[in-house]
């Protein structure tokens, strides 16, 4: 037998070997059955027939009727927003509106349009804002704002939290046609001593486009300078009445889901 043939022998009788060796290393040792977990049971819920229709454990907070789930931010009285055809339109003459319940942690959908036939531009274009949280003098906000070939600065275009962080990407359509943000929502956590544990977390979807992927916020959205904390509990959502020239901007089909603490 020639060096070359004794080589090859020696090579298969080693696969011969090893072979087995690494399909028994491959293969678990125990029951299956004591990494599966019972309880507790997921409970059932009916999803929307579409992407826009609430779930059956939904809060509706507007139903394309009535405003009852929404008050004046500013002094708690009844929200003045025009209700029409199902949608609400924002009346930029009675300010804010925000929810008359709190929440921490959710899922909240809406669906927001801007008018056609716009003429300003930058910030004075169909402006206005999702406040995640808002405690009456600071809060969270997900920027409304046609930004359909409408230039303006990055962090306070749609679907910036404003001033903090720039969206993956402008997923905006048109004037006239509605636009859908779908936001998870983390609440801070604070210590006893009302230091900051953990910050917010935002993760939100424009036109099913992710452009916020669980966001660490800084603090409450500033206009000017930076944004810090304060401690707070539950807070309302606010919807904000901008004051922009621009004509006002519609809402449609908001509902929420609250989510258990992490």
């Amino acid at each position: 037998m020639n060096r070359a043939s004794a080589l090859r022998r020696t090579a298969l009788s080693i696969l011969a070997i090893a072979a087995p060796l690494a399909l028994s290393a491959q293969q678990p040792v125990g029951n299956p059955k004591d990494t599966e977990v019972w309880t507790p049971v997921p409970k059932v819920i009916t999803p929307g027939l579409n992407s826009s229709a609430p779930p059956s454990d939904a809060i509706v907070l507007f139903d394309g009727r009535t405003l009852t789930e929404w008050v004046n931010a500013k002094d708690q009285s009844k929200a003045g927003w025009t209700v029409a055809n199902g949608v609400l339109t924002v009346n930029k003459n009675t300010g804010d509106i925000q929810t008359k319940r709190s929440f921490r942690n959710y899922q909240i959908h809406l669906e927001w349009r801007v008018p056609t036939g716009l003429t300003f531009v930058g910030q004075e274009r169909g402006n206005s804002g999702l406040y995640l949280g808002f405690t009456g003098e600071d809060g969270y906000e997900l920027q409304i704002l046609d930004s359909y070939q409408n230039t303006t600065y990055s962090n306070g275009q749609a679907a910036s939290l404003y001033k903090q962080a720039i969206p993956q990407a402008n997923a905006m359509r048109q004037p006239g046609e509605w636009q859908s943000y779908d936001v998870i929502w983390t609440a801070p956590r604070f210590r006893q001593d009302g230091t900051l544990e953990s910050p917010a977390y935002v993760t939100a979807i424009h036109n099913g486009v992710l452009v916020q992927n669980h966001v660490a916020l800084k603090g409450f959205t500033r206009y000017i300078g930076a944004p810090s904390y304060s401690a707070h509990g539950a807070l309302p959502i606010l919807l904000q009445s901008h004051g922009d020239p621009s004509p006002p901007i519609s809402f449609r089909n908001i509902w929420l889901r609250e989510l258990p603490a992490k």
